[in-house]
């Protein structure tokens, strides 16, 4: 954190740095309680490519309760409503959304953007909402040990802006906690992603397509007009991956989906191809004086089972239902406030440690082995399991689709009307 306050301010009760989904639905959420909330985005617009595009039967039901569940539904998407066991596509159903009792028993793939759109034009209408775009936190300031706001950077020049509380909603590189210093375990990954895209009209089953074959791993997601794919490869490859050049890249991708063999020239260059470094780790405390971390910035996700941003949007709900009272009375400050924010990781923490409990166990037997060219046949007797009980492929839908812990949307933050705002008490 920086010490002092730069000479231009700006005011607001809660600042919110970052604008993906856990920023963007935590201020939507304030703002719905009658919270002054400015939410701090870099970029320009949310145009990014191969960010988390997976939005789960918990979300659905979250957009539902907001009342945007119709304006959603209206975006161009596919559903995915199973997934299979690697290499058995089409034959041995791994997980089946189907089976969920939920409102919206499916995942449907929708680019991020059109996602964070949506939701920040609803967030517009709330008077106490604030986006600023191409503005990069800089560091978190702070006077007597106490988090005061937020340094930033901007088309018009430096600033300030005052708050009290900082939510970093800044991803895995997040500079608000790094600015705070809060303490990070870091969980050994031995793989990376390369996402690229195969451009095909074919109809495909809507289910994911988990491909491992001499050595290499994919899994493909079908959506509307194209095929997402995240080819998985050893760590630290990149550089390798690149140096063998765009037709071997072509090779790998026929080998591995061959009903799209004639689409891999749509793949241009090497720079359709995205490099995410994966990062499995969690802080060991999410906050600080009138600090709080959530989502990526708390917790980086690994890319299996597309987990991250249910798990970020349910820390939001969460953040959402605890701190707006204390922010409403103004009570952060006081005393007692460091426990306000700690009840937010007590109460996430649990579903985030059993997710990444799970993901480390299929890095160990499904995606390291593979990448080694073992085969990764499933156990005959779980085969012989679950086609003789199907209704077990509930129980990882439930894990992948719902989550360990699932948040509901607060009454005073659902339908517009639905409820009185929780007004702020003068100070």
């Amino acid at each position: 954190m920086t010490e002092g306050i730069p000479a231009a301010t700006h005011c607001t009760t809660c600042a919110i740095v970052g604008g993906g989904p856990a920023g963007i639905v935590l201020g939507l959420l304030l703002a719905r309680a009658g919270i002054e909330v400015t939410v701090l985005e870099k970029h320009a617009d949310f145009l990014r490519d191969f960010r988390g595009d997976t939005v789960h039967p918990a979300t659905l039901g979250l957009l539902d309760d907001l009342g945007l569940f119709p304006r959603f539904d209206a975006l161009p998407h596919s559903k995915i409503r199973r997934a299979y066991f690697p290499g058995r596509e089409g034959s041995d159903v791994f997980a089946d959304f189907s089976r969920l009792p939920v409102r919206h028993p499916y995942i449907a793939m929708v680019p991020q953007w059109d996602l964070l759109d949506l939701l920040a034009e609803t967030a517009a209408a709330e008077s106490t909402f604030t986006l600023l775009r191409e503005h990069e936190v800089t560091a978190v300031t702070r006077r007597n040990g106490r988090a005061t706001g937020v340094s930033f950077t901007s088309p018009n020049g430096d600033g300030h802006l005052t708050a009290d509380l900082v939510v970093g909603c800044d991803g895995r590189w997040s500079t608000v906690r790094r600015s705070v210093g809060l303490p990070v375990r870091e969980i050994p990954v031995g793989f990376d992603v390369w996402w690229y895209r195969l451009a095909s009209d074919r109809h495909l089953d809507e289910s994911l397509l988990p491909r491992v074959r001499n050595g290499k791993v994919a899994i493909g997601i079908p959506r509307r007009g194209y095929v997402q794919v995240a080819a998985l490869g050893s760590k630290g490859t990149d550089a390798a991956v690149r140096t063998r050049g765009i037709d071997a890249f072509r090779q790998d991708a026929a080998m591995l989906f061959p009903e799209l063999a004639d689409a891999v020239d749509t793949i241009a260059t090497m720079d359709d191809v995205k490099h995410l470094d994966v990062r499995l780790e969690r802080l060991r405390r999410w906050h600080a004086n009138n600090v709080l971390c959530i989502g990526d910035a708390a917790h980086a996700m690994s890319p299996v089972g597309g987990v991250g941003i249910n798990l970020a949007i349910q820390d939001a709900v969460a953040a959402a239902r605890f701190l707006a009272g204390p922010l409403a009375r103004g009570e952060l400050s006081r005393p007692h406030g460091s426990r306000v924010l700690a009840r937010v990781r007590r109460r996430r923490l649990p579903a985030v440690v059993v997710i990444q409990t799970l993901q480390r166990i299929l890095h160990a037997r499904v995606i390291m082995p593979g990448l080694r060219g073992s085969p990764l046949d499933p156990p005959a007797w779980l085969l012989r399991l679950v086609r003789v009980i199907p209704a077990l492929t509930v129980v990882p839908a439930f894990a992948i689709g719902v989550g360990i812990r699932p948040e509901r949307a607060p009454r005073w933050a659902g339908r517009p009307g639905a409820a009185a705002p929780i007004r702020r008490e003068a100070r």
